[in-house]
């Protein structure tokens, strides 16, 4: 009996804990889309596009913003053939502020705020130019800075007060470093700390936000980084699945709706939000109790990862040293 009683208590602990969190705890939120505004950046190709179709046919006003123009005109035609929808669309460079702001003025009060544009150059830090980790940095984290800042102010004027949205979309990358994604890990682990602290700052407006984590994404943009990525990062990513732009479209607005903090997009992205929890919100008691309960063990199941991508990259280089 003595032998069991830290086990027992160990079980026991975390119930008045619960408790209390389930007294004190978030209410929980739903988010409208239809017949509201849904401003979506990096939306004329890939996950954004995919996130602009279902928004529409869900009756949302939709605007697209990218740096392409023809690319949005396609995109704003296609939208109009699949709901019938009518999209407004804008050509900026999330780099640059002003530009920004006078295309999200131009668009008028936001409700739910999509910060979705993103690049990669995979490669190894050594061999990567300084000129490509400015560039990752400034259209992935900077360039989000740039577009919530424009946004903010129409969206606390928003008319109607319902709860509204500001969702980033990151990474799984942006959960667990890979080897080749120095910079882009990097831009996208700041968008978690951008997203947990500017949560407290809009709570007050009835605004949430979410992060959104896709694994790799079956998009013209994956096509291209496969073909350059290092040889020992397909290695180690090679046992992840990927998903169509459409399935991630649809858990993200499913999260973005439900007002989730952290939003995977398969299982795999699950227990790396389970694994990864931290002081990030929870809205949901179960999944309080989860990522309680399998804490532990998922940090030892992330471990014995770990482990073998280490091995793996030693083995790598001691083949390198050996041709």
């Amino acid at each position: 009996m003595v032998i069991l009683l830290p086990f027992l208590l160990l079980l026991l602990l975390p119930l008045p804990l619960f408790l209390l969190y389930f007294i004190v705890r978030p209410r929980p939120v739903e988010i409208p889309i239809k017949n509201r505004h849904v401003f979506i950046t990096g939306g004329s190709s890939g996950i954004g596009l995919a996130l602009a179709h279902r928004a529409a046919s869900q009756g949302a006003r939709v605007s697209l913003l990218a740096r392409s123009l023809k690319k949005l005109e396609e995109a704003k035609e296609s939208i109009r053939l699949s709901s019938g929808s009518d999209v407004s669309i804008f050509s900026a460079d999330v780099r640059d502020y002003d530009v920004v702001e006078k295309a999200i003025s131009d668009a008028g009060p936001i409700d739910v705020l999509v910060v979705n544009q993103g690049v990669f150059v995979p490669r190894e830090l050594e061999k990567q130019g300084l000129d490509e980790v400015k560039f990752m940095l400034d259209v992935n984290l900077m360039g989000s800075f740039n577009v919530i800042k424009a946004a903010l102010p129409l969206m606390k004027q928003r008319m109607d007060r319902l709860p509204a949205s500001i969702a980033l979309i990151s990474s799984q990358a942006g959960q667990v470093g890979i080897y080749g994604y120095t910079a882009y890990s990097a831009s996208k682990f700041g968008l978690r700390g951008l997203a947990e602290a500017l949560q407290q700052e809009v709570i007050a407006d009835n605004i949430h936000v979410s992060v959104v984590f896709p694994p790799d994404t079956d998009t013209p943009g994956f096509e291209r980084e496969t073909e350059v990525r290092p040889e020992l990062t397909n290695i180690l990513a090679g046992s992840s699945s990927s998903m169509t732009a459409d399935n991630v479209a649809k858990k993200a607005l499913d999260g973005i709706q439900s007002g989730s903090f952290i939003v995977p997009c398969n299982f795999d992205g699950h227990m790396l939000a389970i694994a990864t929890a931290g002081l990030s919100p929870q809205r949901s008691f179960w999944m309080a109790f989860i990522e309680v309960s399998f804490a532990g063990v998922l940090r030892l199941v992330a471990l014995f990862f770990q482990w073998n991508w280490y091995r793996c990259i030693e083995h790598w280089h001691a083949k390198k040293k050996d041709t």
